[in-house]
């Protein structure tokens, strides 16, 4: 009996492949950049509608949340519509959200759509690599694959400069407003070229949604980051942990239902073989500490700048740029080492972040009046290259140990894990920073100190999370780099 895989490796390639990897880049820019230029925008989404800390906590989480919570399912969906159907899907939805984005006159407007534009990014990211995977044949796949990490690498490092120069800019009297709506040609563009170009996949009918899973799932980790988030507004009142324990409980219900559908044979949203793999699971809990430390220092970055110190957007972004710099640099080495010493970057990468941001927790706790954006540069590059190296080694580590027929469904996962991480950080810097922040003006210190000292203790954060990944970076097994760990290269893109 012939092998499909051999059928189609007998099938000439679709001679449209390079084109329609552009705009498969063009899409995933868009919505990795958006990631970075938010938290540029962040104080003047404050100022100008009137915003409560909470609020702009939920500008950032949502999105994130919503993106996690997203990709699982939506990856799956993909497999049964069809892959380029639901990729032209969630860019449409994704431009959509980003015109109400736009368009919002008030705070929560704009948290909703921020909500769809997560929904529309999970949509549309896991197609991405799909496509390309069956587009391209296997000498080419990884040149192709190069691009996404060039991509996501340069999103990082445009994102914050580029945020700074549309507000700056006022366009049509517009403030943030133009981060969000620059999306829509972009987008139109992208859902046009892509109808045109990309080769419709195929879907499987017969296949089917865990919808019973996506439920307890997205249920049990918005309950548990939804009163992180308010339960300072309201006092910490009783319902906020009994809301935490309810969630942790309807993720027990979620790890016994995936063992059921197991059992009867019938699709799982997170593989129950996973669920079961002490080291996977091991490396998932990584991955979200990992993931936890980044977004929420630059939520409090951002504001500590513009709204403690005065800088304008464009030098708000400007001053982050070193670490997506640094990003960028170590991503590019980091490829030539392939899946060896893979703990040793691990545990190198934990250093780095722990010491960069610990060095910058020092900086900030020495300033008074003014700041000179130019300190921040040593520490925010070393803390670049730690998260580079960090990453690509991590997901390596963690997917080694996986069977190769579950490497694909765990590189997914892992993503997923990835952004659940950041929506806990997201809430949990932001409960120490307003916190913080609030009990500053009401002793009556002056806004400089008050965003510098409650700044200076939200860092130590990061400092202890990635403290703890260099410690559990040699508890990872020791053990040689197999078929999954070669598909984990491929399959991380990773975000800033």
């Amino acid at each position: 009996m012939s092998s499909p895989y051999a059928a189609a490796a007998a099938t000439p390639p679709d001679p449209r492949r390079w084109l329609s990897l552009v705009i498969l880049l063009i899409a995933n820019f868009m919505n990795l950049i958006d990631v970075t230029i938010v938290n540029v925008a962040l104080p003047s989404m404050r100022e100008n509608l009137g915003a409560t800390d909470n609020q702009i906590e939920w500008v950032v989480a949502a999105y994130v949340l919503a993106f996690a919570l997203g990709l699982l399912p939506f990856g799956r969906l993909g497999d049964i519509v069809g892959r380029t159907k639901m990729f032209l899907w969630g860019v449409a939805a994704f431009t959509a959200a980003s015109a109400l984005c736009g368009l919002a006159h008030n705070i929560e407007m704009l948290i909703f759509a921020r909500v769809l534009q997560g929904i529309g990014g999970a949509m549309m990211t896991p197609q991405v690599l799909a496509i390309a995977t069956v587009t391209f044949p296997p000498h080419e796949r990884g040149q192709a694959f190069s691009l996404f990490g060039l991509s996501a690498g340069l999103a990082s490092v445009c994102g914050p400069i580029l945020g700074g120069l549309l507000i700056d800019a006022q366009l049509f009297g517009l403030d943030w407003q133009p981060i969000f709506l620059v999306n829509i040609p972009i987008g139109i563009g992208a859902i046009i070229a892509g109808w045109m170009l990309i080769p419709r996949l195929p879907g499987h009918a017969e296949l089917k949604n865990d919808y019973v899973g996506i439920a307890l799932f997205g249920l049990g980790i918005v309950a548990v980051v939804f009163p992180i988030v308010e339960g300072r507004a309201y006092g910490w009142p009783v319902w906020a942990f009994g809301m935490i324990g309810a969630g942790l409980v309807l993720l027990g219900l979620f790890y016994i239902w995936q063992g059921k559908r197991a059992a009867a044979g019938q699709p799982q949203l997170l593989n129950y073989d996973l669920l079961r793999n002490k080291d996977y699971m091991f490396g998932a809990f990584v991955v979200t500490v990992f993931a936890s430390g980044i977004p929420g220092m630059f939520m409090v970055i951002s504001l500590l700048l513009q709204s403690g110190f005065g800088f304008s957007p464009l030098q708000s972004g400007l001053t982050n740029t070193p670490f997506s710099v640094g990003v960028l640099i170590a991503s590019a080495i980091a490829g030539r080492f392939g899946a060896r010493y893979l703990r040793a970057r691990l545990a190198a990468a934990g250093a780095l972040l722990a010491g960069g941001i610990g060095w910058l927790h020092f900086i900030i706790a020495g300033v008074t009046t003014s700041i000179d954006s130019w300190t921040f540069l040593p520490p925010l590059l070393i803390a670049g290259i730690g998260l580079g190296l960090g990453f690509s080694s991590l997901f390596q580590l963690v997917l080694r140990n996986v069977p190769p027929r579950d490497a694909g469904a765990g590189s997914g996962a892992l993503q997923a894990f990835q952004q659940v991480g950041g929506a806990l950080g997201i809430a949990l810097v932001g409960e120490i920073f307003f916190t913080h922040l609030a009990g500053s003006f009401a002793s009556g210190a002056t806004p400089n100190i008050a965003f510098a000292e409650a700044a200076a203790l939200a860092l130590w954060y990061q400092v202890v999370a990635f403290g703890i990944v260099l410690a559990m970076a040699f508890v990872f097994k020791k053990s040689p780099s197999g078929p999954a760990a070669a598909q984990a290269q491929h399959a991380t893109v990773v975000e800033v």
